[in-house]
């Protein structure tokens, strides 16, 4: 499903991920992400959220980052997502958490009508980085 994310995103040259990779951050000893998955009414499994346990250091409490979001585009319309993200806020409020984040691509026009129907706010003051790569190890080379 990761794959057809990427597909779907454009992306899928980008996505090097392997199974064991997911297992091991999901169920590994020391798990660091969370999944939750749709299921359509045969039990096939559809959609999926995975995310992980974020911290805000202006509310003083964690939240939730949504990584990555997917429903199997037959199954889209159908309240799989609404439902994958509904289980994240009730995670969120169940555990005192204040927020629930994600990304998405500015192409993306569905998904954006789609979270906005859900009252989330694009949050457009803020930019996106990322370090990769050389530039990654390059900076880490300089760390004491």
């Amino acid at each position: 499903m990761i794959y057809e994310l990427a597909d779907y995103q454009k992306a899928l040259d980008e996505c090097t991920v392997k199974a064991e990779q997911i297992g091991e951050a999901l169920f590994g000893p020391a798990a660091t992400a969370f999944a939750h998955v749709a299921v359509n009414s045969a039990d096939d499994v559809v959609g999926m959220a995975l995310w992980f346990r974020n911290f805000s250091t202006w509310d003083g409490a964690h939240g939730i980052y949504l990584e990555d979001l997917y429903v199997n585009p037959s199954q889209r319309g159908s309240g799989h997502g609404k439902a994958l993200l509904a289980a994240l806020a009730k995670e969120c409020t169940d555990n005192d958490y204040t927020r629930l984040s994600w990304s998405v691509l500015n192409w993306n026009t569905p998904s954006i009508k789609f979270y906005e129907s859900l009252g989330a706010d694009a949050k457009t003051e803020w930019t996106t980085y990322r370090l990769t790569g050389t530039h990654l190890g390059a900076l880490a080379a300089e760390a004491e």
